[in-house]
């Protein structure tokens, strides 16, 4: 093996180990289970957010009254955005398969304005949260099932922003 080869290799192996550090290898990385920020752990996080307070809720069938439920949900929500003003978000109205698209797409937008009137009520500002309606166009269970059909009827709250810091 020439010399140069040699150098090529070496140099080769320190940056692909190099890369293994910023990929996760080291220790002292962020991982999203893992308990740094961004993660479930930091209560501050989108993640946090997602999977402990909820990012979504359910309706009944032509409806777009919030449940108890959802109630809760929405109110923790509200809590989460009121604690984090970075934050803004986007709700999502979804409803399931049955029915026009037409008639859908005004069912999700009430759905996601319910959801959005719920947050105001609670405090966060209005021009924070913006809404969308897909209608039944993305649904996230796909049968025609009653267990499919509820997952689909729902609100979703996206977050954006919280990159200061």
């Amino acid at each position: 093996m020439s010399g140069l080869t040699k150098v090529i290799l070496v140099i080769s192996a320190l940056g692909l180990g190099a890369c293994d550090n910023l990929a996760g290898g080291n220790s002292n990385s962020t991982t999203l289970n893992g308990g740094g920020v961004g993660s479930v752990a930091d209560q501050t996080s989108p993640a946090y957010f997602q999977q402990e307070i909820g990012d979504r809720v359910l309706f009944v069938v032509d409806q777009s009254s919030l449940t108890s439920e959802a109630q809760g949900i929405l109110l923790s929500q509200a809590n989460w955005l009121l604690a984090n003003i970075d934050f803004t978000a986007t709700i999502e109205g979804h409803a399931d398969e049955q029915g026009t698209r037409q008639y859908n797409l005004a069912l999700g937008a009430r759905r996601a304005n319910a959801a959005r009137e719920y947050l105001v009520s609670r405090g966060v500002a209005g021009n924070r949260i913006k809404v969308v309606s897909y209608g039944k166009e993305r649904p996230i269970e796909i049968c025609s099932a009653e267990s499919c059909y509820s997952q689909n009827r729902r609100a979703v709250t996206i977050l954006t922003g919280g990159l200061t810091g």
